[in-house]
């Protein structure tokens, strides 16, 4: 299959992308999906070797899925979570041209540290996530769970929930997570955003426990974005605070849409 699972849901006016984070699925959008039915048109995308496109052929690359994504839908706002954040922002200066704004939720141009970008995660995160998948897949999808709801005001529940949906629909293909993880540690959009000309709107948690809050200020403020930062919420606030998500996209819609 060398296309990806895009579902279509709702009935409103704005055409919304959705692009989902690591060994995750579109379907963990749910609870923002039910709350943006009647504003927006979604295409919840189901990337390479994850939920639905389990099979496809797809490289889990940044040009590969814009090129994939693009040609199932129409121009529109790109919203990404975590890995998904990278793709929508690449989108948004790669052809084809079709992205009239950016949303990174919990994302940031470059996810791990180095020397000109303190607020990145340490590069051991990823190597240590790499050996674990070849020693102990499941283990380690469950405890990357945790640490995505840590931080969280119910990190047991939002945990659950999200492990609940993820493995709905059959694990993630093992290989293609590896080459998540490449997709990680080697990209680096910092360049391409500062010269960014679409609107964007950053959401953060602001107990987020793998992508610092400051961090995405920082961004939204060279960029010119717009930032909005959830209290009491780690590393997908769409779960547990989904009326405050919900209501910084439809103000941002409001204004660019």
């Amino acid at each position: 299959m060398n296309s990806l699972h895009i579902d279509v849901r709702g009935t409103g006016a704005i055409p919304l992308v959705m692009i989902h984070g690591w060994a995750m699925h579109g379907g963990v959008f749910a609870p923002l999906i039910e709350r943006l039915e009647s504003t927006c048109t979604m295409y919840v995308v189901d990337l390479p070797g994850h939920g639905y496109s389990r099979d496809s052929t797809v490289p889990l690359q940044l040009q590969p899925c814009i090129d994939a994504i693009a040609a199932q839908t129409p121009p529109a706002f790109w919203l990404g979570w975590s890995l998904g954040g990278l793709i929508a922002l690449a989108a948004a200066y790669k052809p084809p041209a079709q992205v009239e704004g950016v949303i990174m939720l919990c994302a940031t141009p470059r996810f791990l540290r180095n020397d000109t970008w303190p607020f990145g995660n340490d590069p051991a995160l990823l190597s240590q996530l790499a050996t674990d998948l070849d020693q102990d897949f499941r283990g380690t999808l469950e405890r990357f769970i945790a640490l995505e709801a840590m931080g969280s005001e119910d990190p047991r529940s939002e945990a659950r929930r999200i492990r609940d949906e993820v493995f709905s629909r059959g694990e993630p293909d093992p290989r293609v997570l590896q080459e998540g993880l490449a997709l990680l540690e080697s990209t680096d959009l910092r360049n391409e955003w500062a010269a960014m000309g679409q609107s964007s709107l950053w959401i953060a948690g602001n107990r987020d426990r793998l992508v610092h809050p400051r961090a995405m200020e920082n961004a939204a403020r060279t960029c010119r974005g717009n930032f909005v930062n959830i209290a009491h919420a780690g590393h997908a606030p769409f779960i547990g605070h989904v009326e405050p998500v919900a209501d910084a996209l439809t103000s941002f819609f409001g204004e660019h849409a």
